[in-house]
């Protein structure tokens, strides 16, 4: 079938997902199911509680068309992402994390192995911490503005400035099996990176509909409530935990000795190449464990690792 230039309300169904079988995808994370027949897309987003204007709006976003923010249900689009998070922390990421492990031969306890299953799990672990940071700060904040409340300690403005991408690192995971894993079964492995392209490139999608869907939506309801003049401001903010440690909250003294790890150096090694007694070097191993909870050398180097504070051709030539 020919491309549909914008998908509108009285489309049939079918022919959307005919042009754009992602859009299977997004018909999950808003809750409809399939058996819709000929059915429209107003039919069919009425018939299963789904608000049809924010449909639309993801369904073409996604594909680079334009989109009316105002037409927006916010409550409709959080539950939207609140699916998706859970698509992502309960059923994808777990997913691949098992197809990892059998691709590599985790059971053979290589370094390379280990490595990379850290790896993964860490940036699995920043990825839960993102999302439930929006399950339960962001979305209860926005739950607040559609009950007409506004915060005088938060805004959607402040959620903006530190939402990163966290879909590039996969990236980085899929450079690490390609350079570094020695694969016996490449079947397996070359299954492993395809899923992780795909789910790099959903996150990222994800990521986009947050970014310029969501939050600009966030603000045009906090500007509406401001120009009303009379709206009630929520007795208790917003409850906003402190970040997780990042390389940002190191000092320059403690990114360097991580990043000597990461190449391998003992604490007499890293004290002699920055001049620093050995007793000093304990010292700030010991506090960036206690800012970061990361315990092993192989922590650290997955850690320097997604942070950049070393790069792989720098761990390699330390081999």
């Amino acid at each position: 079938m020919n491309s549909l230039s914008e998908y509108r309300a009285t489309d049939r169904m079918r022919d959307l997902i005919g042009d754009n079988s992602a859009l299977l995808m997004v018909m999950s994370r808003f809750g409809i199911s399939l058996g819709f027949g000929d059915k429209c897309v107003r039919e069919i987003c009425e018939e299963q509680g789904v608000d049809t204007p924010t449909f639309l709006a993801v369904a073409n976003f996604g594909r680079g068309r334009s989109v009316d923010l105002s037409t927006l249900s916010l409550a409709t689009l959080i539950d939207y992402l609140q699916r998706a998070h859970t698509y992502f922390l309960d059923f994808n990421l777990p997913a691949i994390r098992r197809k990892l492990i059998e691709a590599i031969d985790y059971a053979s306890r290589s370094d390379v192995a280990l490595l990379l299953v850290k790896f993964y799990d860490e940036y699995v672990t920043e990825v839960r911490r993102h999302m439930e940071y929006e399950n339960t700060t962001v979305f209860a904040y926005v739950g607040q503005l559609l009950q007409g409340r506004l915060d005088r300690r938060y805004t959607i403005a402040a959620f903006a400035e530190k939402h990163n991408a966290i879909g590039p690192k996969l990236r980085e995971l899929k450079e690490l099996i390609i350079r570094y894993y020695p694969g016996r079964e490449n079947n397996l492995l070359n299954a492993v990176l395809f899923d992780l392209i795909n789910c790099e490139q959903d996150l990222t999608s994800h990521c986009r509909v947050e970014d310029q869907l969501f939050v600009p939506a966030v603000e045009l309801l906090e500007d509406s409530l401001r120009r009303q003049g009379d709206s009630v401001f929520a007795e208790e903010p917003a409850t906003v935990p402190a970040p997780a440690a990042d390389a940002e909250t190191l000092s320059q003294r403690e990114r360097e000795i991580i990043a000597c790890v990461a190449k391998g150096m003992t604490n007499k090694t890293i004290a002699d190449r920055l001049c620093l007694s050995i007793h000093t070097v304990t010292t700030h191993r010991r506090n960036i464990t206690a800012k970061l909870q990361i315990h092993t050398a192989a922590g650290l180097t997955i850690y320097a690792i997604v942070h950049k504070l070393v790069s792989l051709q720098e761990i390699e030539a330390a081999m």
